[in-house]
């Protein structure tokens, strides 16, 4: 297995005098299948393209930009396997001093707003070259959107990036159907019908997009999608019109409601294109690509990668060695949360990989070298929704809810969780593999429903520590997040404990939990430290919430409005409160307690300082 070119020199090695595709990524080069750009450029190789990478360029000449040449097709850019600003700045906006995803965990080696600035520097280098955006950061700003960095309404970034098109969500299909047209000799320009893609235009198109491909068995309930040629299927006569750019920046209002016509329109098998004003231009989004199958997510996964960092970097990458002998059983993820990004760039339907495809690659990973017996993960966005899928293929085909378990798990939703449960066990007897961790967290409001994977997870996978979100404990701010609340919660650590004790076993809970989200008062901060110091529970970090883009959170902030309910929310917007809301979950930190008592009499709850602070050692540390 040799690595992707970098250089034109190890194109001319491959014997390339041409590369049809160029990647351009914030990210180090990590040949990995959990990396996004490393993952299409091997998924284009395994179709017979050309693919080169140009990992973390210096952007401040056009000159490292050129390092492989002119690409044949296009440039395809992404900032990175995050948000640039969200990479570089912490929920404070005070700048970050690491950096994951790059050699020896430093930080600036991607610029902010990473997308515009390297399709800016392509454009000065090959002004023809047609550049294709992607990746979080472009998928989530597609539409006006809000920055919580310059606190206002932007345009999409396309319009500021100025690149030729927008891929949104996993990139696979859309970017296969891009350069296999291309290939063929279709023209740049003339290609405007690819699901999950968005564009600009100067006049509104009489259509957009493609109708949903026919839904049958193939295509909905067992997730496997075939991949029909968007260019063959019949045309959309009516797409949504969105408020306008110039509308959604000047009234809160007006912007809810586009976020709310933006959420109902997400499901691939029902979703009309949306068209969007910006002054005397058009944003055309087309509706989204349609899930992978089963076959074709293990065909990615039995792709030639390395598995390894370019051996150009001679410092570890964190980023890789936190997953590097972990292993991704599925993606998507239908739980919905106000303040995750997941649902919103990988889809709410799960795909998942079949266990014999899994299992092939843990056979393979015992034999590095460095492997030592021990799978640090198995799982995915949220482990015990491996399998899961929509019961009801006609439900399927007309859903337009953002979440299969808020306020309640659906009754089309198939909870079981027998074949997550059978994989792990699986897993486990593999020759070689010693301990296997499920470190991805679960929904323990979806465990209720699967006794055989909690039990197969309490008794041998969880590794002293499981790793859960309730996030909050308040019901009211716990139904601004999309999540449960805290009578679910109580009932799954009561049965945790019970069963660790069943088992012999000494594990605890690590509970992820947040302050500052929209809906949470510092009242509801306080009940929330009370409500951990009398259940033994303690983080030692906490979550401060940062409104990212595209999510329905973010929409709350800005607006101060329920896009759904349209009722108004609290949200802490001033540093003071956001400081005081994080402190109090640190109740049980010496170095807090000046911080935790100004909070206690802002809300007039000085009396609660005596059961906070009566005995620190009162509380278990795992």
């Amino acid at each position: 297995m040799s690595f992707l070119p970098i250089t034109k020199a190890d194109a001319s090695k491959r014997g390339w005098d041409e590369l049809d595709v160029i990647f351009v990524t914030g990210d180090a080069y990590i040949d990995h299948p959990s990396f996004g750009v490393p993952l299409l450029a091997r998924f284009l190789e395994s179709h017979g393209f050309r693919v080169g990478i140009i990992p973390q360029p210096d952007w401040h000449a056009k000159e490292p930009f050129m390092t492989l040449g002119r690409p044949r097709l296009f440039f395809a850019v992404a900032a990175g396997a995050m948000d640039s600003m969200v990479a570089h700045y912490t929920p404070a906006r005070k700048i970050r001093r690491d950096d994951a995803y790059t050699p020896g965990n430093r930080h600036g080696a991607r610029p902010n707003r990473a997308t515009i600035i390297y399709t800016s520097r392509l454009k000065e280098a090959y002004k023809d070259v047609p550049v294709v955006i992607g990746g979080i950061e472009a998928s989530l700003r597609r539409f006006a959107h809000y920055d919580f960095w310059e606190d206002k309404v932007r345009r999409s970034i396309l319009f500021d990036a100025k690149a030729d098109l927008l891929v949104f969500g996993m990139g696979e299909r859309p970017l296969l159907e891009l350069a296999e047209r291309l290939r063929k000799g279709e023209s740049f320009r003339e290609i405007r019908d690819i699901r999950g893609t968005a564009y600009v235009e100067r006049t509104l198109p009489a259509f957009a997009g493609t109708m949903p491909a026919s839904l049958d068995s193939e295509c909905v309930g067992d997730s496997k999608a075939s991949a029909t040629s968007s260019a063959n299927a019949p045309r959309l006569s009516s797409p949504e019109e969105l408020p306008s750019f110039e509308a959604v920046s000047s009234d809160r209002f007006i912007y809810a409601e586009a976020f709310r016509l933006i959420a109902q329109e997400q499901n691939p098998f029902c979703a009309k294109a949306l068209v969007q004003q910006h002054g005397d231009r058009w944003l055309v989004c087309n509706p989204p690509a349609l899930p992978l199958s089963e076959k074709e997510l293990d065909a990615l996964y039995l792709l030639p990668f390395c598995k390894a960092p370019h051996p150009s970097y001679t410092e570890p990458i964190p980023a890789y060695e936190q997953i590097r002998s972990s292993v991704t059983t599925h993606r998507g993820c239908f739980g919905g949360c106000a303040f995750c990004a997941i649902t919103h760039h990988q889809g709410k339907t799960i795909q998942s990989r079949s266990k014999s495809s899994i299992v092939d690659e843990i056979r393979r990973l015992t034999t590095q070298k460095w492997f030592r017996g021990s799978i640090s993960d198995v799982g995915g966005p949220t482990a015990n929704m491996y399998g899961l899928s929509c019961a009801d293929p006609a439900a399927l085909a007309t859903c337009r809810k953002d979440s299969c378990l808020y306020p309640r798990p659906c009754k089309n939703l198939q909870k079981s969780g027998k074949q997550a449960a059978e994989l792990l066990r699986t897993v486990r007897t593999i020759a070689g593999v010693k301990h296997v961790t499920v470190a991805s967290g679960v929904r323990y409001d979806l465990l209720e429903h699967q006794p055989d994977y909690l039990a197969e997870l309490l008794a041998h996978h969880v590794g002293g520590l499981l790793k859960v979100a309730p996030e909050h404990i308040a019901d009211k701010v716990t139904a601004a997040m999309r999540k449960p609340g805290r009578v679910a919660f109580e009932r799954f650590l009561t049965h945790f404990k019970a069963e660790s004790k069943r088992l012999g076993k000494k594990q605890f809970i690590v509970p992820y939990l947040m302050s500052g989200h929209p809906g949470c008062t510092l009242d509801d901060m306080v009940e929330l430290a009370l409500f951990l110091k009398r259940s033994g529970l303690k983080v030692e970090q906490v979550q401060d919430f940062t409104p990212t883009p595209g999510t329905l959170a973010t929409c709350i902030y800005h607006t101060g409005i329920d896009p759904f309910s349209r009722h108004e929310v609290h949200v802490p917007r001033t540093d003071r409160e956001k400081i005081l809301q994080k402190a109090l979950l640190l109740y049980h930190l010496p170095d807090q307690r000046a911080t935790i008592i100004k909070a206690l009499k802002a809300c007039g709850r000085e009396n609660a300082a005596i059961e906070l602070f009566a005995s620190f050692r009162a509380c278990q540390r795992p």
